[in-house]
């Protein structure tokens, strides 16, 4: 493939679609699993409205129009003579009768005292709690994703952007060679050396560039954007200033237990597992609450339902209900919440130890990276003196191809290396403060 052919090539990268790091970070929390995980919050935030109905004022109204007819019928009856001084008992039959039933009412109950439904209404909001701290941790999880293929992005950018250097230095290289074959002070074999190393180069790049490909799908496809669209990673501020140190365990993990929203919702799922206890033990207590009723009801409609003055009725009643024994079904019951609380206690107590491992992790892990990042930068500037050192020796005729070669690779291999641990040290950043639960402060939690 000849120049022409090569930058024809890489010509067919179509035009990109710049993003921030910030962008990527916004758009990460509104992905597809974040957006499910709340969600999630949202229908328990409405189990709360649900807990909370039966507590207040419950009013119904009801109608109802029909009818009976009864047949004939035979039994005892007591008759009178006219004047009804005589009466007597005797078995008569009767003719067979219709007659209408209308009915309106309207109904209210008010529970007054029930421990149980109480604490069903504190426990759905723990459960609501509990189930927005997830949708927090998803979304920090979410988010931390996004940095990381948004990095990944822009490392491959920086990768294709040191690859073009090092084909551009073995471009200039194979000139020299060929000019100084041809003045007589080189050999053929190092313009051909040169010839090849300038085309290994060029397989590089192109590799490189499907990878990009590949990496822009990714990141595309978490966001939440079409697949296809060629994003291309606007280099982060951070990256242009020394990275600071990373805090101390002690600060961190305090951090961590006062922010990190898994560990919020394990606590909340602790406290609805308490509350789901006495739910269960409120069953022991009992309830009391009050009815009234107001209905219309005769064997005619009008009256009913056209002459307020009449066929009315109203009644109310108190009820204190207690259910002193059921089977040892609260007993059950409230073992089972015991076990549940444990069992959450527990899940608290692992969570809580595997996040003081985690925040350990990712610090030293950041000090770590921040300290190759160092010794990264300072063998690119070696390298690039080397390579200096040898072209400067190559044109004097005292350096040979495979020289200048082993410079080139050197220092192509330090700017990447210094890439790689640079990019490093901010997702190691960022992973430490989604350990610490300090990933997007504020507003956004």
């Amino acid at each position: 493939m000849n120049a022409l052919l090569f930058a024809a090539w890489v010509a067919m990268v179509p035009a990109a679609t710049p993003i921030s790091l910030e962008e990527a970070r916004a758009q990460g929390r509104q992905n597809t699993q974040a957006l499910v995980s709340l969600l999630e919050a949202t229908r328990s935030a409405e189990d709360v409205r649900l807990a909370r109905s039966p507590l207040l004022p419950q009013l119904s109204l009801s109608s109802s129009v029909g009818g009976e007819l009864i047949g004939r019928q035979r039994g005892p009856a007591i008759l009178c003579n006219a004047d009804r001084t005589v009466c007597e008992q005797r078995t008569v039959e009767t003719d067979s009768q219709d007659r209408g039933n209308f009915r309106l009412s309207l109904d209210l109950t008010q529970v007054i005292y029930d421990r149980v439904r109480w604490k069903q209404l504190e426990q759905s909001g723990a459960v609501f709690e509990a189930a927005r701290g997830q949708a927090q941790e998803q979304a920090d999880t979410s988010e931390l994703e996004a940095i990381n293929r948004f990095f990944t992005l822009y490392r491959s950018q920086a990768t294709l952007q040191v690859l073009e250097a090092t084909v551009r230095r073995s471009e200039e290289q194979l000139e020299r060679a060929q000019a100084l074959f041809e003045a007589g002070r080189v050999n053929r074999g190092e313009e051909l050396s040169a010839r090849v190393n300038l085309g290994n180069d060029r397989i590089n790049l192109l590799l490189r560039q499907a990878q990009l490909v590949q990496d822009r799908g990714l990141l595309a496809v978490w966001l939440a954007r079409p697949g296809s669209e060629p994003l291309e990673a606007q280099a982060p501020e951070s990256l242009l200033q020394p990275p600071s140190p990373p805090p101390s365990f002690e600060q961190a993990i305090a951090e961590a237990r006062r922010h990190r929203p898994l560990l919020v919702a394990l606590q909340q799922q602790v406290r609805a597992a308490s509350l789901g206890r006495e739910v269960a033990s409120a069953g022991y207590w009992p309830r009391l609450f009050a009815q009234g009723s107001y209905s219309r009801s005769g064997p005619e409609a009008r009256p009913v339902f056209a002459t307020p003055r009449l066929q009315n009725t109203l009644s109310g009643a108190v009820v204190l209900q207690w259910d002193l024994f059921t089977g040892l079904s609260t007993d059950a019951q409230v073992n089972q919440a015991r076990a549940q609380l444990r069992t959450a206690e527990l899940n608290l107590a692992q969570t809580d130890r595997e996040v003081e491992a985690e925040v350990q992790r990712t610090l030293q892990l950041l000090a770590t990276q921040i300290a190759t990042a160092q010794l990264a930068a300072e063998n690119r500037e070696t390298a690039a003196r080397s390579l200096s050192l040898a072209e400067e020796r190559f044109k004097a005729g005292a350096g040979s191809t495979l020289e200048v070669r082993d410079a080139q690779l050197k220092l192509t291999q330090s700017e990447l290396t210094l890439l790689e641990n640079r990019v490093n040290v901010e997702t190691a950043r960022f992973a430490m403060m989604r350990a610490m639960g300090t990933l997007s402060p504020g507003e956004s939690k």
